[in-house]
């Protein structure tokens, strides 16, 4: 170690806490610091990123609901959060399902959670299981090297049981104010652009424009067709950009979803390995079968 460092947490540091307040109380949490990037865990629902910060200014959307340890309508939970995980029994709203499925509401169990002179590493296991029924491990590693400005997040899904499983998946990841605002503009690659409504219809021609926060707009959502699996915010007020890339062979769509309603400001990059309404599919993995996904976000000054 460089002689001028008395201590590895002089440059990066994670610190386990939990809450103690309000609707949060409860919740587990790792609090990350790289020295450039510091990013919220929130070990009590599925290891998702709460919050990312890059250089002490806030990246993610937190909606008004906040943080909640309580088990309540999805409307009144929905946290947004850098990375909310949906599924692995549902994504979208499908009838007889919970909005965006169950995966975010189970903690994780953490196996790993050390900084050295590489960088922070956490690793966590989720169990889905059922007596005489299925026995799925969904294991996360989220690593960033310090002074770094990106995240990496690897995801393996194994089939521990005897028998085929069906899974779907999203990455529901969030962006808001200071990085999302007016100015701001969505740069990609599709080659093919599906409106969700006829108000997303509407407004396809500046799907990739972000606008002021106006009261009570509609949310608009489009589902995007990339040659490339990445997509880039860049936003000239803060002269940052945020970058997310994905693992498209396993995660192969993608939706945006654009909210600029006033205290609802947000915008959502969604990796998924399915198409939402009518499209839906499942995937099925076999027994002993291992599927991966990756994610990469980076926040980067011009």
């Amino acid at each position: 170690m460089d002689g001028r460092i008395s201590n590895l947490m002089q440059l990066a540091s994670i610190r386990r806490y939990e809450m103690t307040e309000g609707t949060e109380r409860g919740l587990r949490v790792l609090d990350c610091d790289n020295g450039n990037l510091r990013f919220l865990l929130n070990e009590s629902k599925a290891l998702d990123v709460m919050q990312m910060y890059h250089k002490g200014e806030n990246v993610s959307f937190v909606s008004k609901n906040g943080f909640t340890a309580r088990e309540i309508a999805f409307e009144n939970r929905f946290e947004g959060g850098m990375l909310y995980t949906c599924g692995l029994d549902s994504v979208g709203a499908r009838e007889g399902y919970l909005l965006h499925g169950t995966h975010h509401l189970t903690p994780a169990r953490v196996t790993r959670a050390e900084v050295n002179e590489e960088g922070i590493l956490i690793e966590a296991e989720i169990r889905e299981t059922a007596l005489f029924g299925k026995n799925i491990v969904f294991r996360r590693r989220v690593f960033s090297q310090i002074g770094s400005d990106s995240l990496e997040i690897s995801d393996t899904l194994e089939n521990c049981g005897t028998r085929e499983e069906e899974y779907c998946l999203l990455y529901h990841v969030n962006v808001g104010y200071p990085m999302l605002d007016a100015g701001a503009e969505l740069i990609d690659d599709a080659e093919e652009v599906i409106p969700r409504t006829p108000w997303a219809a509407e407004h396809i021609g500046s799907r990739r424009a972000i606008g002021a926060a106006v009261a009570n707009q509609e949310e608009m959502c489009y589902f995007l067709r990339l040659k490339t699996p990445s997509v880039l915010l860049r936003n000239p007020k803060i002269n940052k950009t945020f970058t997310l890339k994905w693992s498209q062979e396993t995660l192969p769509c993608f939706v945006e979803w654009k909210s600029m309603a006033a205290g609802d400001y947000a915008l959502g990059l969604e990796p998924c390995t399915t198409e939402l309404d009518d499209g839906f599919a499942y995937r099925r993995i076999a027994a002993g079968e291992k599927v991966c996904f990756s994610l990469q976000m980076r926040v980067q000054t011009l």
